[in-house]
């Protein structure tokens, strides 16, 4: 597990590398547009770069900065997030995200790129995650964009945090997701109980769940545990796994490169999105290798 688990660290990181702007042809838009690298790109084998394209404004995207390897044989598969407190901004997380995209994918999340040193603001909609993958797919479409036939419009996960992950609870039904991910948040079960714009979904939703799907919440200390918890106990029609880590409701998203959750994430994406049986090998077996670590608590159902 050393290899898998990461030390803490203490200290929260913003984690902004450079800004530069990069020509339409390398950024993708119709003309040019702010780049900005997250950290140092993230730790996968593919560095990463953030920006806001010109044809989904309303949006940021996290994608490998070097398209050259992926085409007809390798594809991006999509990742549409959702922000913690229904925000329309995803500066919380850009650690994070950047370092999932590091590895392959293309992640697109709710929200303009924040400015340096900004927050952002305004609310998100649930709504916003369809207008990403929806994007995504018209892009791979596009035979004048640089994404044209690089994106695997067959592999398609929604995912976010807090109120983002009610939001990728609430989009997941769509037939055309593969995967969801629900970080720090479960169904309330009392619609109108949680702040201002977040869903109001009732537990009975959860049965339009058609996916694999992975819970990864913050311990008892996470204000979201309870519901994330019960939404757990609840499902049994479709794969499910749940992991908590002791770090409250906050996750580890501003850590360097994410933290551990980025690397259990990365990890259920690479294996749902990319069918890799070695990132699988954390959710699969008994005991699966995260069961192992001594800093995450696992359940899991209708998983080998």
């Amino acid at each position: 597990m050393n290899k898998i688990i990461r030390c803490l660290v203490i200290l929260v990181v913003t984690g902004i590398g450079f800004q530069n702007s990069l020509p339409a042809q390398e950024a993708g838009t119709a003309q040019k547009a702010t780049v900005r690298v997250v950290e140092d790109g993230g730790t996968g084998a593919f560095s990463a770069i953030m920006y806001t394209d010109s044809s989904l404004l309303t949006h940021t995207i996290f994608r490998p900065k070097d398209l050259s390897a992926f085409g007809k044989k390798t594809r991006l598969p999509i990742i549409a997030w959702g922000n913690g407190a229904c925000a329309n901004s995803p500066w919380e997380h850009i650690n994070f995200l950047s370092e999932v995209a590091s590895h392959g994918f293309l992640v697109i999340a709710i929200g303009p790129m924040p400015q340096e040193g900004q927050r952002g603001g305004g609310r998100s909609t649930s709504s916003q995650l369809i207008d990403a993958i929806d994007w995504a797919i018209a892009q791979n479409n596009d035979k004048s964009g640089i994404l044209y036939d690089k994106i695997d419009i067959t592999k398609i996960a929604v995912s976010g945090m807090s109120c983002g992950g009610l939001q990728t609870l609430e989009t997941a039904p769509d037939p055309r997701v593969t995967t969801a991910v629900v970080c720090n948040s479960g169904i309330i079960g009392n619609p109108g109980g949680g702040m201002p714009g977040m869903p109001g979904l009732t537990k009975d939703h959860l049965a339009k769940l058609h996916t694999p799907t992975l819970y990864l919440l913050g311990g008892e200390k996470d204000i979201a545990y309870n519901n994330g918890m019960d939404d757990f106990n609840r499902i049994n029609h479709v794969p499910v796994f749940v992991a908590n880590m002791d770090v409250g409701h906050g996750g580890t998203y501003g850590q360097p490169h994410g933290g551990e959750f980025a690397i259990v994430a990365t990890a259920w994406f690479k294996w749902q999105l990319k069918n890799d049986k070695v990132a699988g090998n954390l959710f699969t077996g008994n005991p699966c290798k995260l069961s192992q670590s001594t800093i995450w608590k696992t359940e899991k159902k209708n998983l080998p």
